[in-house]
C-alpha cells in the first residue's frame, strides 16, 4: 500500500517515479524544467521525482504516495491545489477560447484590479514568466535613464543580464557580465560601493527570508533617487502573498517598477510588470516587449479569480497566522532539543529552516531532515510555503513530525554519523555562489555618489 500522511513503517516505494526519471534522463536536460523541482533538490533513492495530482495542500506522486506539501509548486499555489473558484473560472473561459487574434477584455479587467491594489501600478503589462518581466524592467530602466549598468540583490531568473553574476554563467558574453553587479541585502554601504553615473537601476527581492533593518527601503530609495537610478522590486515571492499590494504596501515604499508572478494566478503561468506611467509609456513604441501569449486568457481568468478571492477573504491573514504558528513552534522544539544550530527564519508568509555551517554540513543536515519528513508524508525542501488550503491540524502534524525527526538529526550530528544516516544521495546546491561576483563598477565611482551619507529616515 502507498505511503500516506502519517508515520510510515518505511520510506515510500518510488519505482514508477524512477521509471519516469529513466525516460527523462537522456531526453530532458537536468530532467526538469524548474531547478527547484528537480531530482537534485530531493534525496535521490528516497524522495519521489514525479507527482501526478494535487488537491488542497496535498499531492500524490506517480506511485500513489500521498504527501502534505510545504512547497506548493515553489510558490504559485496560494489558495491550494484545485481551488474550485479558480478552476471554475478557467473552465468557463475555456469554453470561449484561449488565445485570439485581437486583445481580450480580460487584459483590461486584470490590469484594473492590479492598478487598484499595487501602489506603484500606474500602468500594467503581462507576460508568462518572472524572468521575462524582470528583464523587461531592466531594459526599460536602461532606456529611460540612458545608462547601461545594473545592480542586483537576490535571484532574478535565467536571462543573461542576471545569470552572469552566478557560477552558471557559461554562454554569457564577457561584455554582458561587465554590466551587472551585486550588493549585499540590508547593507547600504555595499550598494554605495556599486553606484556610479552609469547605473540604470537597482533591482532586488524585497524580502526572501531575512527581515530588513527599519527604514532600509526608504533609505535605499533615497540612494537610487540621488544617483538617478530606477528602483525595481522583484516581487515574485512577496507579491499577493505578504500583502495584496506586495512588499511596497507592507513596507510603505513605492519603487519605480515592480515585477510579479507566482501567487497572482494560483498556479497558472502569468507574470506582471507594473510601474510609473512615464517609464512604462516607453513600452508603447520605444522599448519592444510583446509576446504571442502575453494575453492568453486562461491565465488571466485564473488571475482575476485569484485576486478576487484574496480580496474577498482573509486568506493572507490566515496564511500568516499559520506561518507564525509553524515558525515559532519549530523554534520552541529546537530549543527544547538543545539544537541552537537549527533555526526557522523569515516573515510569516514564507520561512526557511537553516543550519549553522560551523556545526554541521548544512546541505547534508537538510538532506537527512528531508528524508525523515518524507517518511512521515511531508514534501519539504527547506521552506515553509503555506497556502489557504493548509489547516491548523496540518501545522500541528508538521510540528509533531519535527519532534520525531529532529532527534534523529541531532544524534547523527552529535555522533558524527550524518553521512551514514542517509538512505539516498545528498542534495545538490542550486548555486555555489550568487553574490559578491562584481561588487564595484569598472568605471571610477562618481564622486557625488561616494560622498552621500544616508541619515536614518524619520518614517
Amino acid at each position: 500500500m502507498p505511503n500516506s500522511v502519517c508515520y510510515n513503517d518505511d520510506y515510500p516505494v518510488i519505482r514508477v517515479s524512477d521509471e519516469w526519471y529513466g525516460r527523462a534522463l537522456d531526453l530532458i536536460p537536468a530532467a526538469t524544467q524548474t531547478l527547484a523541482k528537480g531530482p537534485g533538490q530531493f534525496v535521490k533513492g528516497v524522495a519521489p521525482k514525479f507527482v501526478c495530482r494535487g488537491k488542497g495542500a496535498r499531492v500524490w506522486d506517480v506511485d500513489g504516495n500521498e504527501y502534505l506539501d510545504l512547497n506548493m509548486a515553489v510558490g504559485p499555489v496560494i489558495l491550494g491545489y484545485g481551488d474550485s473558484d479558480v478552476d471554475d473560472a478557467i473552465r468557463e473561459q475555456l469554453r470561449d477560447g484561449i488565445s485570439f487574434s485581437l486583445v481580450h477584455p480580460l487584459e483590461v479587467e486584470v490590469a484594473e484590479r492590479i492598478h487598484q491594489l499595487v501602489p506603484n501600478a500606474e500602468m500594467v503589462r503581462f507576460a508568462k514568466s518572472g524572468a521575462e518581466v524582470t528583464s523587461a524592467a531592466v531594459r526599460l530602466a536602461r532606456a529611460y535613464t540612458g545608462r547601461d549598468k545594473v545592480v542586483c540583490c537576490g535571484y532574478h531568473g535565467w536571462h543573461d543580464w542576471y545569470i552572469s553574476v552566478t557560477d552558471r554563467n557559461r554562454g554569457v558574453p564577457e561584455a554582458t557580465r561587465d554590466l551587472t553587479y551585486t550588493f549585499e541585502y540590508d547593507d547600504l554601504a555595499s550598494l554605495v560601493e556599486c553606484l556610479d553615473e552609469d547605473v540604470a537601476c537597482v533591482i532586488l527581492e524585497p524580502v526572501t527570508v531575512q527581515i530588513p533593518s527599519p527604514n532600509f527601503f526608504q533609505n535605499l530609495q533615497t540612494l537610487c533617487q540621488r544617483n538617478g537610478s530606477l528602483l525595481i522590486f522583484d516581487e515574485m515571492w512577496t507579491g499577493f502573498r505578504i500583502a495584496l499590494g506586495g512588499a511596497q504596501q507592507y513596507f510603505d515604499v513605492k519603487p519605480d517598477l515592480a515585477c510579479f508572478s507566482k501567487a497572482v494566478a494560483n498556479g497558472m503561468p502569468i507574470s506582471v510588470l507594473t510601474g510609473r506611467r512615464d517609464v512604462m509609456r516607453l513600452l508603447d513604441r520605444d522599448v519592444f516587449f510583446f509576446s504571442t501569449f502575453g494575453g492568453e486568457t486562461l491565465s488571466l481568468a485564473a488571475a482575476r479569480a485569484t485576486i478576487d478571492k484574496l480580496r474577498a477573504t482573509d486568506a493572507l491573514e490566515y496564511i500568516a497566522r499559520l506561518g507564525v504558528k509553524l515558525r515559532d513552534g519549530l523554534a520552541e522544539i529546537a530549543d527544547t532539543l538543545d539544537m541552537p544550530y537549527l533555526r526557522s527564519i523569515g516573515l510569516a508568509y514564507r520561512t526557511m529552516v537553516t543550519f549553522d555551517p560551523e556545526v554541521c554540513d548544512a546541505l547534508l543536515a537538510k538532506s537527512l531532515l528531508q528524508q525523515e519528513l518524507i517518511r512521515r508524508g511531508i514534501l519539504w525542501s527547506g521552506f515553509h510555503t503555506l497556502s489557504a488550503a493548509h489547516t491548523d491540524s496540518d501545522i500541528e502534524y508538521v510540528l509533531d513530525a519535527y519532534r520525531d525527526a529532529l532527534p534523529i538529526l541531532r544524534d547523527a550530528i552529535a555522533n558524527d554519523f550524518l553521512p551514514n544516516s542517509l538512505r539516498g544521495e545528498k542534495l545538490e546546491p542550486v548555486f555555489r555562489r550568487t553574490s559578491l561576483f562584481h561588487t564595484k563598477p569598472k568605471k571610477a565611482q562618481h564622486p557625488d555618489t561616494a560622498a552621500h551619507t544616508i541619515q536614518p529616515s524619520s518614517r
